[in-house]
């Protein structure tokens, strides 16, 4: 099971108590646990990426194991820490401004 760590304004979209449990059926890549997501949490799509394109969404930022891996193509194999459950993988809402 993939562990997503989703921020407040998304988990209570989703209508989430807590962490997002994922099983992913082949290779956890970043798509397939967005793909997942997105599947179980239908109200979710378009909220991180675009419907359409599949695209990050401008301030929406992927981290797991201490890494940044929201410039990773889809089919960029998540850590195998996160694949094995013991570490999550994280959406996370940036800001901008100054």
């Amino acid at each position: 099971m993939i562990r997503v760590v989703l921020p407040p304004h998304l988990r209570q979209l989703a209508q989430l108590e807590g962490d997002a449990m994922l099983e992913i059926q082949g290779e956890p890549t970043l798509g397939s646990v967005l793909d997942a997501l997105e599947d179980l949490y239908p109200v979710l799509r378009g909220t991180i990426r675009d419907q359409v394109t599949k695209q990050r969404r401008p301030f929406v930022r992927f981290f797991a194991c201490q890494e940044d891996l929201s410039h990773e193509p889809p089919d960029a194999r998540l850590p195998d820490e996160v694949a094995a459950g013991t570490e999550p993988f994280f959406v996370i809402g940036a800001m901008a401004g100054g």
